[in-house]
């Protein structure tokens, strides 16, 4: 996934109930001067609104420095930062997204450059890229993967949902459905389906409502989770509905909050048998607090937008159509609720979603809760990493669950 933040996610912080936050937005300037208190509280509106908008056009952050070709290989130089020296497969997008690259280590670096291999180009032309962006989503179909799949919709509550579905072998009545994060899209999901896929299962990468591919709804803003569950929902009927036996939800990022909602409220939850969850979005709170303090978003502004998350009275300024239940999202706060095996796969330092709330995800409910602890891998790089211990801890696990 493009490191969209996920503002892009232990103790409780609840904060000052609405007449509190009433008194400190509205208030301020009696107590802070009337300017202060107007960008204190412009601050809280402009963070309130990034958290629940999508964001329209990915930015292209790193210069192409020199494309170097023959007839056996080319390899890519980029400015020397943490985001292009990291090790592992990732992908170049240029030309507006028009273009994908896939990258793969680090073939040469000095003090300012660093240069990779470049394992494919899938689209566009890469000698002409001026600029582009790292990203996690490597393949753009499951056809890259070698897999036969079919184009499929879900029908979900304003339309229809595009999915890939990929049929199965000896577990095809198992279905794994693959859930892609918050500034993401089905693409995300790929790097999971070769372990679902080698498992035997039937595996369908769904999109929901906001991402760019199924339909709009709620004034165009995410929830969270707490709304984008009922399009999983749906294509957990969907599943059943076309002979899904079981089911495995897999959750990158956001893409984790909406699974776990699914196997809490879907009426078809007691045919969940397990979870997988990458970085995923378990406390909302520890999020959004954590983005606050990472973007220099001052304290008071930082937790009166997150109260405009969550009160009628910030529809108007968040543009969203209901306010979002954040304490339904804590399974930090909730974790004994988990029953169904879960396996987390998070890195240390990721920098958008903080990897303590799965620690004590983890530490509170040990009987369901399995966590793999990565390093250096950022937000969802897991797979990117090491993609032979993801798949083999996942696919241990699988085979554990099964």
């Amino acid at each position: 996934m493009a490191k969209t933040p996920e503002l892009n996610k232990s103790e409780k912080r609840r904060g000052p109930g609405p007449v509190a936050w009433t008194f400190m937005g509205l208030g301020a300037g009696a107590l802070v001067g009337s300017v202060t208190a107007g960008v204190l509280g412009s601050l809280a509106t402009l963070f309130a609104r990034e958290v629940v908008t999508p964001a329209a056009t990915p930015e292209e952050n790193v210069e192409v420095l020199k494309v170097t070709e023959n007839a056996e290989s080319m390899t890519l130089t980029l400015p020397l930062t943490p985001d292009t020296a990291v090790p592992g497969v990732y992908s170049f997008w240029f030309d507006a997204d028009r273009g994908h690259a896939r990258l793969g280590d680090v073939v040469d670096r000095d003090t300012a450059s660093v240069t990779r291999e470049v394992l494919s180009v899938d689209r566009g032309d890469l000698t002409s890229a001026r600029r582009g962006r790292m990203g996690g989503s490597v393949y753009l179909t499951p056809g890259d993967l070698g897999l036969e799949y079919q184009d499929v919709d879900v029908p979900v509550s304003a339309g229809k949902a595009p999915a890939w579905l990929i049929p199965g072998t000896t577990r095809a009545d198992t279905w794994a459905i693959m859930i892609h994060g918050r500034g993401a899209q089905r693409v995300e999901t790929l790097r999971g389906v070769t372990t679902a896929h080698e498992a035997g299962m039937t595996t369908l990468c769904v999109s929901y409502r906001n991402d760019g591919e199924a339909p709009d709804v709620n004034n165009g803003r995410y929830g969270l989770g707490a709304t984008e569950w009922r399009d999983v929902d749906s294509a957990i009927r969907y599943a059943i509905e076309h002979g899904a036996r079981d089911l495995v939800l897999f959750g990158w990022s956001m893409g984790g909050a909406i699974a776990l909602q699914a196997a809490n409220l879907s009426q078809h939850r007691t045919r969940v048998l397990g979870l997988v969850l990458d970085g995923p979005a378990v406390n909302w709170f520890d999020i959004l607090d954590h983005q606050a303090k990472i973007n220099r978003v001052p304290y008071i502004s930082g937790r009166l937008g997150t109260w405009l998350l969550t009160h009628p009275l910030g529809k108007r300024i968040t543009g969203l159509t209901a306010p979002i239940d954040l304490r339904s999202l804590d399974w930090v706060d909730r974790a004994d609720e988990i029953r169904v095996p879960t396996l987390i796969l998070h890195s240390a330092d990721d920098d958008f979603v903080p990897h303590s709330s799965s620690v004590q995800l983890a530490e509170k409910n040990p009987r369901s809760v399995t966590l793999e602890t990565f390093h250096t891998a950022g937000h969802v790089g897991e797979w990117n990493i090491d993609p032979q211990r993801w798949e083999r801890v996942t696919r241990d696990w699988l085979a554990g669950v099964l």
